[in-house]
């Protein structure tokens, strides 16, 4: 029985003692906090490096890099940088900038189908070979019929005698090469002073051989129907338009200009052809 008086028994731990509750209307104090106990650096030692000194981290490389990155970082410091520009210079346009192409030179099968298949391609291919066999003889062999494309000199060739129309044929045949040279050279001209970088040889061999083959079906029309048939004058505009066309092409592609610069370029010589030989008015 002591051992209930004293509070044994069922419980061995000592009593706790309970926190005293403030008074009503009055809050409770909070407890205090536990004080810090500053330490005194040892003599000589500056504030911040007790116990153990805080190493900077390692920079690789050059042992001046430390140096010049703590340096950067104070104020009045500037710390220079540069910036990688993964697209790199950015593009600007300059004649002789287009990979020059490589290969022999185009059979002259192949670059007569090419100038009507593959215009782009072929004026490429064959812009640093000159092509004067193909030339001169496409060009002669196209002036030689050229006198039937027109209604007056076909009748007048027609009732001629053989001596005496030959002539009159191979000089329209020879005048039509001048004239492809001249105005081959005329473009030519053109191009170079608008920036084009070309051989003069490419270019006017490829000029002669646009105008003597887009005006083919034109003129073999015209040999039957003759020039002032209404077929004729539509194959002859739309031929025309493909003169223009090609020629672009091609002094873009032998002069590396856009192409703005390089109809500019062929102005003169459509317009002379126009007049030459859709219109026959010259």
């Amino acid at each position: 029985m002591a051992g209930f008086r004293n509070g044994r028994g069922r419980d061995n731990r000592p009593p706790q003692q309970q926190p005293q509750q403030a008074p009503y209307g009055y809050n409770a104090a909070p407890p205090p906090y536990p004080r810090q106990q500053w330490q005194q650096p040892p003599q000589g030692q500056p504030y911040g490096q007790q116990g153990q000194a805080y190493e900077e981290p390692e920079y690789f490389g050059d042992p001046q890099n430390h140096q010049q990155h703590a340096a950067a970082n104070n104020p009045g410091h500037t710390q220079m940088f540069s910036v990688d520009d993964p697209y790199g210079q950015a593009a600007t346009y300059d004649a002789g900038a287009a990979p020059v192409p490589t290969g022999p030179r185009l059979p002259w099968q192949q670059l007569l189908t090419g100038i009507v298949v593959r215009p782009a391609d072929t004026f490429l291919r064959m812009r640093d070979h000159a092509v004067w066999g193909p030339a001169l003889i496409v060009t002669f062999l196209y002036g030689l019929l050229a006198i039937f494309g027109f209604d007056q000199t076909r009748e007048e060739a027609l009732n001629a005698t053989i001596s005496s129309m030959i002539p009159s044929v191979l000089t329209t045949a020879i005048g039509f090469v001048l004239g492809g040279l001249i105005l081959g050279a005329v473009t030519h001209t053109l191009a170079r002073q608008l920036g084009g970088d070309g051989s003069w040889q490419p270019t006017v061999g490829l000029s002669m051989l646009i105008m003597s083959i887009t005006d083919a079906p034109r003129l073999v029309f015209a040999l039957f129907l003759g020039g002032e048939n209404g077929l004729v004058q539509v194959l002859g505009w739309a031929t025309w338009l493909a003169l223009g066309a090609l020629l672009t092409v091609m002094v873009s592609r032998s002069h590396d200009l856009p192409w703005p610069k390089a109809l500019g370029a062929s102005a003169i010589q459509l317009v002379a052809l126009l007049s030459l030989i859709k219109l026959g008015t010259l």
